[in-house]
């Protein structure tokens, strides 16, 4: 179809009926839009164009910078040993079993081997960001607490693909000096635009804030890098401000949601080919068990040691066990630079989809936890901030209830004690 209008009526046509579908079946959005993908691609031939390419680019960028500003930089400094331990153990135990099971059991070479490892290790920001845009979870702490140690997850799979991989020379020298010299202004900058310009129809500050992030997007392409990888650290860095400009995260969020990430997603099912899918299905299945497995068996104890009841334990975990962004980015990374074929893709990209629906499904149909009330939030934060020691400790003071802001559904859990990184409070 040569009607660029009708081919994006098309695509925001699958959108609309996967949003519909969502709000119906209340499941993620994310997770429908990738499956009317896979249906699309396998039945109706539905493909992409280079321009769609853009546009789904653009949105999983700005998707990873949004969860990036998601993680208030307080927050992080409360749940910093929870995060720590959950990320590294939820990027290291799938990284190593991944690339152990495909050399010795499946004998593929050793680079692509790696590039396995790397590819399952990830936890997709996207879709846990959608996740808790949707259930609500995003200013919660709980929420704060998943998407710090997805920081740190993916920053390991960063690390390991720029370690195993990556091409050093003078460009990614300059790359790094200018991306750390970005991310130590860029909060002030964009607080001076937004104190500057409130209330603009132009947008400035908002216009400011996607320049950047393009621009350090096509640096670190030029340097043989995705565009994807920087983006997440620049939302943290201009966290503290976006933080006090929520209208500026709620238009750059409205603009994400509504028109590009339904490209990115919707994509993201036509790379899985049900024919292949069958001819490989038992290396999928292993590979499947092997991730998610491995991030059940990491993820799950360091949850509960860390003082989270069962049901936000299980929730915790199934969304650590996720996959997307940069599980797709590694393998393409591998296919593009020739240390994996076409078929080795086939099963990584599939493994990384199931991964992003089959967790996610599970997680929101069963464990979700309950909102807590502002007025227990506001407790639950307070008592979280004392026991920091970043507010002074009253005389009479003692640990507020788990339930106070995580709670669960049918309320059995609610007299349980618990602070992030702190021993469970009797």
């Amino acid at each position: 179809m040569d009607n660029v209008y009708l081919v994006a009526a098309l695509w925001i046509g699958i959108a609309l009926a996967a949003s519909l579908i969502s709000i119906r079946l209340g499941v993620s959005v994310a997770l429908i839009e990738i499956g009317l993908g896979i249906v699309a691609g396998n039945s109706i031939g539905l493909r992409t164009t280079p321009w769609i390419d853009v546009l789904a680019g653009f949105g999983s960028v700005i998707l990873t910078f949004l969860a990036g500003a998601e993680i208030d930089p307080a927050s992080l400094r409360r749940h910093l040993r929870a995060s720590l331990a959950i990320g590294a153990v939820s990027f290291a135990a799938p990284f190593v079993a991944a690339w152990v099971f495909a050399y010795v059991v499946a004998g593929w070479d050793m680079a692509a081997s790696q590039i396995a490892g790397v590819a399952l290790s990830t936890t997709s920001v996207a879709v846990v960001y959608a996740v808790m845009v949707e259930s609500g979870l995003a200013g919660a702490e709980i929420g704060k607490l998943i998407l710090a140690a997805c920081f740190v997850t993916d920053l390991g799979t960063v690390l390991a693909l720029g370690i195993l991989f990556a091409n050093v020379s003078p460009l990614l020298v300059l790359f790094g000096i200018v991306a750390a010299a970005v991310l130590l202004t860029v909060g002030r900058v964009t607080r001076w635009f937004v104190e500057r310009f409130p209330d603009r129809v132009s947008e400035p500050e908002t216009k400011f804030l996607l320049f950047v992030l393009f621009a350090l997007g096509g640096l670190a392409s030029t340097v043989g890098s995705e565009a994807v990888l920087p983006a997440y650290l620049l939302g943290l860095a201009a966290a503290g401000v976006l933080a006090e400009s929520r209208v500026l995260v709620t238009r750059i969020r409205a603009t994400a949601f509504s028109l590009l990430t339904p490209f990115y997603f919707i994509k993201a099912g036509l790379f899985v080919s049900l024919p292949a899918v069958a001819a490989g299905i038992g290396l999928i299945a292993v590979l499947f068990a092997v991730k998610v497995g491995t991030k059940t068996i990491g993820v799950w104890p360091v949850s509960r040691a860390f003082g989270l009841p069962p049901r936000e334990a299980n929730y915790t975990t199934l969304l650590m066990s996720t996959g997307l962004t940069f599980g797709t980015i590694s393998a393409l990374f591998g296919l593009n630079r020739g240390y994996i074929d076409q078929t080795a893709y086939t099963v990584l990209v599939t493994v990384v989809i199931l991964s992003a629906v089959v967790p996610t499904l599970l997680a929101t149909t069963f464990f979700t936890p309950a909102l807590a009330s502002p007025e227990d939030t506001e407790e639950f934060d307070a008592a979280e901030e004392i026991d920091a020691g970043l507010l002074p400790r009253p005389e009479s003071w003692t640990p507020a209830a788990g339930s106070s802001r995580r709670g669960s559904r049918d309320g059995a859990e609610a007299d349980e004690r618990a602070i992030y990184g702190e021993a469970e409070s009797a």
